[in-house]
């Protein structure tokens, strides 16, 4: 029964209550629809938009309590209200409100009854409720959560075919297929001796591993704008979201709090609020750098946001580009323009390749190029002056290891998590807590020290200089780094080609082959008893080609 199914048999303040009631859900639908419309780029464009949305949803939030109509949509609303502006922000507190809401939701059973309708519209609200908060569960890396959660969904598919008989009964089939795909390829090593119920290995960014700097460092940049690309023809994705950019987006972020408005977690009775940078609070400080997710954008797309986002920098600020995606062939002509007989691009989906001399160099940018023609980007343009980074994935990996691809690449998979990297190229897919956290200790070893090396060097290019006050940005160098140490060590990778580059070059003496970083990685490989698999330092003559 619907609140205005009772107005009949109400007094007349009772009547007041339920018709403002019926008036703040037209309202919130009308703003909720309308968030569709806005532009997906910019700052300004959306933001009081926003706030007038969780106005509205905040007093419907108290009106439900106190009558308790339609609580279950009311709360999905408000959880997808969070996660999209965690999404426009890049704030990972969001996520957790939108977790509050979601698990609410489950716990109290509030879609408990929609099998029981004569039509199917509430069952497929309720398997959107599913999807949407098996998305949130992933980015909180709640993953025995997300088990049983796949496995409820299953349920209520079977249900909803057998009740309904509905035509989009394939297509939640392929979704359950396409969760399943992404977890097993994420879980990439197995690590024992741990309670699922409280084990969280988390990627993100937090005071514990965050890298050193030197106190008198000066801070020239910092990262502010951010957009990560995927583009691979065969790798796992799910909700738009393949598994390198799901590892990225979490390597550039930092650890939610989960006291971030006093809401716990698992016994959540949680109340929306206009979140703080809504409400004019100037205090208020973003954590982590805005982010742009772009799965197989058109050419013309890729341009709009890389436009808004440099357009969005301040003066200090810098943009960082993630390019994940299969190489294209270039011209077949041969021009005057090394750039693009190198085959600078990368293929958008069959739509206009992006060249190197169309990215936009006029201010600070950091490049991230994982591709099996990286090497496009090698001479990279800086035509303007500003500080400019490339760094570049290997073309090849050894024969043993190309099917990975598909479950994410290497290159990112280092500056994702170094030491599942290192254990996955050293095939050591099992690994108990202990040994975890013991070596897990030497790569933070390895980080400092490599941070050291960065500060000391006579010979390094002032771009990286500008770029290391940066938490996140000194946080990828430094894995770079790690990354190109462990695959000229490692007997499997066997030339130039299987290298990481950088442009401009990283000093190779007083960093990439600094005998104390190649110290530290060989007894990181004793430690896994796979020292075997490593060379010693100068056995091998890097530059000599396959």
């Amino acid at each position: 029964m619907s609140a205005t199914d009772l107005v009949p048999t109400m007094d007349e303040n009772e009547k007041k209550i339920v018709n403002e009631f019926c008036h703040l859900l037209e309202k919130s639908k009308q703003l909720f629809n309308g968030l569709r419309d806005l532009p997906q780029y910019g700052h300004k464009q959306w933001q009081s938009y926003f706030g007038r949305t969780f106005d509205v949803y905040t007093k419907l939030w108290k009106f439900q309590q106190q009558h308790r109509w339609q609580i279950g949509e009311v709360a999905s609303k408000i959880g997808q209200l969070y996660y999209h502006y965690y999404l426009r922000t890049s704030e990972t507190n969001y996520l957790n409100e939108a977790f509050s809401f979601y698990s609410a939701i489950r716990n109290r059973g509030y879609y408990s009854k929609a099998n029981k309708e004569e039509r199917s519209d509430l069952m497929v609200k309720k398997l959107r409720f599913y999807a949407r908060f098996i998305v949130v569960c992933l980015l909180l890396k709640r993953m025995k959560l997300v088990k049983d959660l796949v496995k409820e969904l299953q349920a209520q598919i079977e249900d909803y075919t057998l009740t309904y008989e509905p035509e989009d009964q394939m297509e939640w089939t392929l979704v359950v297929g396409e969760i399943n795909a992404f977890l097993e390829s994420d879980n990439l090593i197995d690590i024992h001796d741990v309670d699922p119920n409280y084990f969280l290995l988390s990627h993100r960014l937090t005071p514990l591993n965050t890298p050193p700097l030197d106190k008198s460092t000066p801070v020239y940049l910092a990262l502010q704008e951010i957009i990560i690309v995927g583009n691979t023809a065969d790798q796992v994705k799910f909700s738009e979201l393949t598994l390198d950019m799901f590892r990225v987006l979490q390597t550039l972020e930092r650890e939610p709090q989960e006291d971030f408005t006093g809401t716990q977690i698992y016994d959540a009775s949680p109340a929306p609020g206009r979140p703080p940078f809504e409400n004019g609070d100037k205090n208020s400080k973003r954590d982590n750098p805005h982010k742009y997710l772009l799965y197989k954008p058109t050419y013309s797309q890729m341009n709009t946001f890389l436009a808004s986002g440099f357009k969005e920098l301040p003066p200090n600020g810098a943009m960082l580009l993630y390019l994940s995606a299969d190489g294209s062939l270039g011209n077949a002509k041969h021009t005057d323009d090394a750039a693009y007989d190198l085959g600078a691009a990368y293929d958008l989906g069959g739509n206009p390749t992006v060249y190197i001399q169309e990215i936009y160099t006029r201010k600070p940018l950091f490049l991230i190029v994982d591709s099996d023609n990286s090497s496009a980007f090698q001479n990279f343009p800086n035509l303007f002056g500003q500080p400019v980074v490339c760094f570049l994935s290997p073309e090849q990996v050894p024969h043993a290891m190309q099917d990975q691809n598909q479950k994410g690449k290497l290159f990112t998979l280092f500056l994702h998590s170094p030491l599942m990297a290192f254990c996955l190229v050293c095939n050591y897919m099992s690994i108990s807590i202990a040994t975890w956290d013991k070596c897990q200790a030497q790569v933070n070893k390895f980080m400092a020290e490599a941070s050291k090396l960065f500060v000391k060097s006579r010979s390094i290019d002032h771009a990286y200089i500008q770029f290391l006050g940066d938490d996140f940005l000194r946080l990828i160098m430094l894995r770079f780094v790690f990354c190109y140490i462990v695959l000229i060590l490692h007997r499997g990778f066997k030339g130039p080609s299987y290298y990481p580059m950088s442009h401009p070059p990283l000093p190779t003496e007083e960093i990439l082959e600094h005998p104390v970083l190649c110290k530290i990685v060989l007894e990181l490989a004793t430690l896994l008893d796979c020292r075997h698999v490593m060379s010693e330092p100068g056995e091998v003559d890097i530059h000599a080609t396959t």
